[in-house]
């Protein structure tokens, strides 16, 4: 192995432990908080820098972008389902529904800057850099990793476990998710950008679509379909936004 790889893949696999060990044990509602003590001390071993690590602002476009992405993509789902007849909002509670929303989106990038992106997009970005990988090879292999590492979560029994046909979706739209962020932090230089972006995206996600076993706001059952994390329809709009993100943004910005 390439001696510059150590860290990174160290890093990852220690988290991975970590994590699958507090998801099997009942632990799995703070099993993401490991991460920020592991991204401390990696960061702190290796010596980078707050620039390295993304702690920046970045521009008023990367935010727009960062905003773009849940707003199009989870209300571009909605209508879809709701044309198809599969939304049902009858006994919806707007008031918490959107209280909920406006907690998670806000409350949310405190969170994911100390936790998942500050460990992916911060930390784990940073070391491959270090290690001389290309943008396109640090783009790919975080997102896998943060793909991998969410495995456990979805698969044993933590309450966030989601029926085993869907998995392999879910994996796929971990992975698109992942690579959105993760070119946000390319092209911003922020980790900051992704991680309001995650925010905002699980903020309005979860309340409205539900996970696992639990119906969200938009009562929507047929979530193999219309699932923003587990559905088909899912993947072909996160890919897509992808493809328009690396289209338009990527390239606008030279990288």
């Amino acid at each position: 192995m390439n001696t510059g790889m150590k860290a990174p893949v160290a890093g990852v696999a220690v988290a991975i432990a970590i994590t699958t060990t507090m998801d099997a044990t009942g632990y799995a509602m703070f099993s993401a908080l490991p991460l920020l003590p592991l991204a401390a001390l990696f960061w702190y071993l290796q010596r980078f820098s707050r620039s390295d690590i993304g702690l920046r602002w970045g521009g008023a476009r990367d935010y727009g972008w960062a905003l773009a992405y849940p707003l199009i993509v989870l209300g571009a789902m909605a209508m879809i389902a709701w044309i198809a007849g599969a939304v049902n909002t009858s006994a919806t509670d707007w008031h918490k529904t959107l209280t909920n929303v406006g907690l998670m989106s806000s409350t949310g990038i405190i969170v994911g800057l100390l936790t998942e992106e500050g460990f992916f997009r911060g930390w784990l970005w940073a070391s491959l850099k270090r290690a001389g990988r290309s943008d396109t090879y640090v783009l790919v292999w975080s997102s896998l990793a943060f793909t991998i590492w969410h495995i456990s979560a979805i698969s044993l029994d933590t309450g966030f476990d989601i029926p085993a046909a869907e998995i392999p979706v879910y994996l796929v739209n971990a992975t698109l998710l992942g690579m959105v962020w993760g070119i946000l932090r390319m092209v911003s230089g922020s980790v900051v950008v992704p991680a309001v972006c995650h925010a905002i995206w699980n903020g309005i996600d979860y309340p409205l679509y539900g996970f696992g076993e639990k119906v969200g706001a938009l009562g929507i059952e047929e979530t193999q379909v219309y699932g923003p994390e587990v559905g088909l329809l899912g993947i072909g709009l996160n890919a897509l936004f992808v493809l328009t993100i690396w289209r338009f943004y990527v390239r606008s910005s030279g990288k």
